[in-house]
């Protein structure tokens, strides 16, 4: 894996064109597995549950005409208004300011209140194209044309591109379509560069991705991973991971019976990191409690909340 440091060199080509691309969307639309399906790599966390992403997560993909500069945005929160929660919507509102394109996700069959909320916070001036994803989830085919009619007239769509992004079909379409909406430019980045986070983040957010599908519905609403320490040595990296809880009774659910919960979830986020950095890793994760941490700025900014 590519991660960007900062004496790169940039690309230029004749008629190329390079830009920020904000995926946004309530939470659950896919927005995760097209960053990933679209860059070819996995980058970005995946979850069923909401919340899975709680940062921006730059995700690069660069192909002989543009480069594209991915930014994965939490889900627009609606509920649970606390500091984590305003944390994640400024950062939604934040990027959605300051990109060339928007790719506003929905899911196919579905337009709801939460979706049309998110609409709403996209600036009236942004280039949007409305991507429909979980097409190949669409039960009756023919309520797809209909659909499309349907969300049409809700904004001045660029582009609009039905896909799957779990299966991958019709995402070259979209990036077909959103090329020549970038605008004309030098490449950011070098060819072969995937993401510009560090391998620190991307060990905090895998584990963190472990703790949401493992836990399943026992899984405490106020956890979060934070990296204490991050080592490499040659090929070998080692890493030392704090799960945070936000009451002492969480501890326990997180540990599981005679650690096992614990141990599976360290040994399973340890497979990923070795496959994503391409090398050994040796992950020791504990559990902590730090109360009321969600709804504490300073706190989250500890835990690199923006």
């Amino acid at each position: 894996m590519n991660i960007a440091s900062d004496t790169d060199q940039t690309i230029e080509k004749p008629g190329f064109r390079a830009g920020f691309v904000a995926i946004v969307g309530r939470p659950n639309v896919g927005k995760s597995t097209l960053l990933n399906r679209l860059i070819g790599q996995k980058i970005s966390i995946v979850s069923s549950k909401a919340q899975t992403t709680r940062h921006r997560v730059t995700g690069i993909l660069t192909n002989p005409d543009a480069q594209f500069v991915f930014v994965d945005t939490p889900g627009f929160q609606t509920q649970h208004r606390n500091a984590l929660n305003r944390s994640m919507n400024r950062t939604v509102s934040q990027v959605l300011a300051d990109v060339d394109l928007v790719f506003f996700v929905v899911e196919a069959g579905r337009m709801g209140d939460d979706d049309r909320r998110v609409l709403e916070v996209i600036p009236e001036n942004a280039k949007v194209v409305l991507v429909i994803n979980k097409v190949d989830q669409l039960k009756e085919k023919a309520r797809l044309l209909p659909f499309i009619d349907s969300v049409r007239g809700l904004r001045d769509f660029a582009e609009i591109v039905p896909l799957s992004a779990e299966r991958g079909s019709n995402c070259d379409t979209l990036i077909s379509a959103a090329t020549p909406l970038l605008p004309e430019g030098v490449a950011m980045y070098e060819e072969d560069e995937i993401t510009d986070r560090s391998e620190r983040f991307l060990a905090a957010e895998f584990l963190r991705e472990k703790l949401f599908r493992l836990l399943g519905d026992e899984l405490p609403y106020g956890i979060a991973v934070e990296i204490e320490k991050f080592e490499t040595e040659g090929q070998l990296r080692r890493i030392h991971a704090a799960v945070i809880v936000d009451k002492a009774g969480h501890k326990g659910i997180v540990i599981g019976k005679g650690g096992e919960k614990l141990k599976r979830i360290s040994s399973e986020a340890r497979v990923e990191l070795e496959k994503l950095f391409d090398g050994k890793v040796f992950l020791e994760v504990w559990v902590k409690v730090k109360s009321g941490w969600a709804d504490d700025e300073r706190a989250l900014k500890s835990l690199g909340y923006e």
